[in-house]
């Protein structure tokens, strides 16, 4: 004699692949928007030793610069996108601001074991004010894109060009751990430099966006100075060693 059949077992019984192919489609939902998250920052690395090398001639000497400041744009699925660093020297990465960074802070250590003050305390300061000068540097740079009518500019984009500057301010600590006066003439240079690029980077993203900076553009200039001069100010406080 077979046993009564379990209408509610049935039920559950029915209902279970559908549960599973609604869960599953939702995890796999999630698993791509990270994947898409991961591949939209994976943009910013896409580089090559003569990209390295040629942007860093590009902010470190941006008057040799005599190539244009826009950004080169492809169709991608129907839509206009922006070439990947590998293929565009005027497109930012991510690759050799944290190298710089990375590079601040050893040369940091160094300066201070060169002079006695080396301590896991004073290299943990160093790190932690550089981190907030990069920091500082982004508020400022979305502070003033959004104060221009420019408040499309992604994040990143923005992280990216904020620390771009320890570039210069690592090659001027380098330099007066040999002389310390050498300091004192390149490091106003590169502080001159990190200003005009940011001003040229601005200015393209600036008249890639909303009109609204053709409106106005005495007090867009003054803006775009003060974001130039700031750099001197910035840039000396982060190459300070203090231990």
């Amino acid at each position: 004699m077979n046993p009564q059949a379990n209408p509610f077992g049935s039920a559950l019984h029915g209902a279970a692949p559908g549960l599973i192919r609604t869960g599953l489609g939702v995890y796999g939902e999630k698993f791509l928007d990270s994947s898409s998250e991961f591949m939209q920052s994976n943009y910013y690395f896409q580089v090559n030793s003569q990209y390295v090398r040629n942007k860093l001639k590009v902010i470190l000497f941006p008057f040799l610069h005599r190539g244009h400041w826009t950004r080169i744009t492809e169709p991608v699925g129907g839509r206009l996108s922006y070439k990947p660093p590998v293929q565009d020297i005027n497109a930012p990465d991510l690759y050799i601001p944290l190298m710089a960074f990375g590079t601040y802070i050893i040369v940091a250590g160094y300066a201070l074991g060169a002079v006695g003050r080396f301590t896991p305390e004073a290299l943990t300061l160093q790190f932690s004010k550089g981190l907030l000068g990069w920091f500082l540097q982004v508020i400022l740079i979305k502070g003033l894109l959004y104060t221009l009518g420019s408040s499309e500019a992604p994040l990143l984009d923005i992280v990216a060009y904020a620390g771009y500057g320890f570039a210069g301010t690592s090659l001027a600590m380098f330099a007066r751990i040999f002389w310390s006066y050498l300091y004192y003439f390149i490091m106003p240079w590169f502080c001159l430099c990190t200003g005009v690029f940011l001003v040229k980077t601005m200015k393209r993203v600036l008249l890639g966006g909303p009109r609204s900076y053709e409106r106005h553009p005495s007090r867009n200039h003054y803006f775009l100075l003060f974001l130039a001069v700031v750099q001197f100010p910035m840039l000396f406080w982060l190459g300070n060693i203090s231990g």
